[in-house]
């Protein structure tokens, strides 16, 4: 994945992104790192060589689930859904980072004392 300005992501932010791109229903790769291209607008990009590592990895952890399918383009890719243990994975992440978002900003944005 890369910034802009070369910023490194932190472990398991990729994850994060995967796994919420695919609780809108399922995807290949290409139009997963296409989603969060246009998400983020335009600032996250995930580069080949971490996306499929990646789903490979998350795939064994059975947080997600991969067929054979078509594309609009009708061409053959691996399609990517979230499983069961996949949404626990998602929402036990989404609440890690709500958490490291909020101390990041009480650091960043101190509130002072009366």
């Amino acid at each position: 994945m890369a910034f802009t300005d070369k910023i490194d992501l932190l472990q398991g932010t990729l994850d994060l992104l995967v796994l919420e791109t695919l609780r809108w229903g399922p995807q290949h790769g290409y139009a997963i790192t296409q989603a969060i291209r246009a998400r983020s607008g335009d600032v996250l990009q995930v580069e080949t060589g971490s996306l499929y590592p990646a789903l490979h990895r998350m795939e064994r952890q059975k947080w997600i689930a991969s067929a054979w399918g078509t594309t609009g383009q009708n061409q053959r890719a691996k399609f990517y859904r979230l499983t069961a243990q996949g949404r626990k994975k998602l929402t036990h992440s989404r609440d890690k980072w709500e958490t490291m978002v909020s101390a990041i900003a009480g650091v960043l944005n101190p509130q002072t004392e009366s």
